[in-house]
């Protein structure tokens, strides 16, 4: 049984000029244990996908789908005090933006402390010690002393340490990482990526990793969904989506990669793909 299973997802929002279709169609799978990327250029729906299955849209969006279960129950048909219960428990999310994602009124203690109280019930004793454990896991320095401060006194990195932190604080099924590695160095994205690599190995999570670079799909996924423009292009592993790819837009997002250029101008994705060319797309 797959422990996150979507067919045929459609998010709409109302807008002035009449419904937006946001996602259109989507259907995928994850295991428990499986790296899955999900991977297209902003726009493509691919966040949308996983706020839509944890139930964190606004009330303006519209959801619907064929089917949309965690571990075997049924998201859609959840009250919104029982999807409480599990997402940040089971199913938990490193958003985009670190630091934005944190609130600058709180330490970064009381935000991983209020995780473990509201989930696990844990006492104020039991919930100091377990956020040093997880400081240390996820590689901040002196954790301790590191509880009190504010998401300002911290770097970029440090603060996307507390972002995984946080999301791994009640040990989940699933871990949705979304762009996880986004506005920080080269060197600080090599870190986080094999931390949350050694995360999911030593907790046998299930991982969605959102992103829109390849290269960050070619070291993590075990299997990848292309989106574009809401709409799933094709679902493959890895090795076949590289060296055998099935739509044209997923070629174009293969030729657009500095490694592939041939001449002295690296290609854009619109030189390289037409939206009515589209072949074998999985709807």
């Amino acid at each position: 049984m797959a422990l996150l299973e979507i067919e045929n997802l459609v998010v709409e929002f109302e807008t002035a000029s009449g419904p937006f279709r946001a996602v259109n169609g989507v259907s995928m799978k994850v295991h428990e244990g499986e790296v899955l990327a999900i991977v297209g250029e902003s726009g493509s729906g691919k966040s949308v996908s996983m706020l839509a299955a944890m139930g964190l849209l606004p009330w303006t969006a519209k959801v619907t789908a064929d089917k949309l279960t965690f571990n075997g129950r049924d998201l859609l048909s959840m009250s919104a005090n029982e999807r409480r219960k599990i997402i940040g428990k089971e199913i938990a999310m490193i958003f985009q933006e670190p630091v934005a994602s944190l609130n600058p009124c709180f330490t970064v203690g009381f935000q991983i402390e209020e995780v473990l109280r509201m989930h696990l019930g844990l006492d104020r004793a039991a919930r100091r010690k377990r956020a040093i454990e997880l400081f240390e896991a996820v590689g901040i320095a002196d954790p301790a002393e590191r509880l009190g401060s504010y998401p300002h006194q911290m770097s970029g990195g440090q603060c996307q340490r507390v972002m995984i932190a946080i999301a791994i604080a009640c040990n989940p099924k699933l871990l949705i990482a979304d762009e996880p590695t986004t506005a920080l160095d080269v060197t600080i994205q090599k870190q986080i990526l094999d931390l949350l690599m050694k995360l999911q190995a030593d907790y046998g999570m299930g991982l969605i990793m959102i992103t829109h670079n390849m290269g960050v799909v070619a070291e993590t996924a075990d299997r990848v969904v292309v989106q574009y423009k809401g709409r799933k292009m094709e679902e493959a592993d890895v090795l076949t989506l590289f060296e055998n790819p099935k739509s044209n837009y997923t070629r174009a997002l293969l030729a657009a990669l500095p490694d592939n250029a041939t001449g002295d101008r690296l290609p854009t994705i619109s030189e390289l793909f037409v939206d009515d060319q589209i072949e074998g797309a999985a709807r």
